[in-house]
């Protein structure tokens, strides 16, 4: 979704921002290292990592960013649990815009991938 946002309003990004790259976090999204650390923080579930995460984000965004993006994190949390209580399949992952998001992240990498590749 980040990809194709960033397409639809030529904005430049880096994926690799989504495994943890600080440095491709700040490119092209304001606040971007503060926004990765926040949304690893909620991922991992460690209440002291989101406390300061979400410290961080405030001193360097604002509250209402922080109150915005922890609405973005509960929305895809939601959004995630629906899908998978409904049965809602996946995006087509034979698609070359999967195969080349999948190769460019390394995703093969997570153990899970071996339920969601075709």
């Amino acid at each position: 979704m980040l990809r194709v946002s960033a397409q639809t309003t030529d904005t430049e990004v880096d994926l690799q921002a989504i495994n943890g790259n600080a440095e491709s976090a700040a490119m092209g999204i304001e606040f971007g290292p503060e926004l990765m650390r926040f949304g690893t923080a909620i991922a991992e579930r460690n209440p002291t990592d989101i406390a300061d995460a979400r410290q961080a984000l405030r001193e360097a965004a604002g509250g209402v960013v922080v109150v915005d993006a922890a609405g973005v994190a509960a929305n895809f949390q939601r959004m995630v649990r629906i899908a998978d209580s409904i049965g809602i399949p996946v995006d087509d992952m034979t698609s070359e815009l999967g195969r080349e998001i999948r190769s460019t992240l390394e995703l093969e990498r997570f153990p899970g991938a071996k339920h969601s590749l075709a």
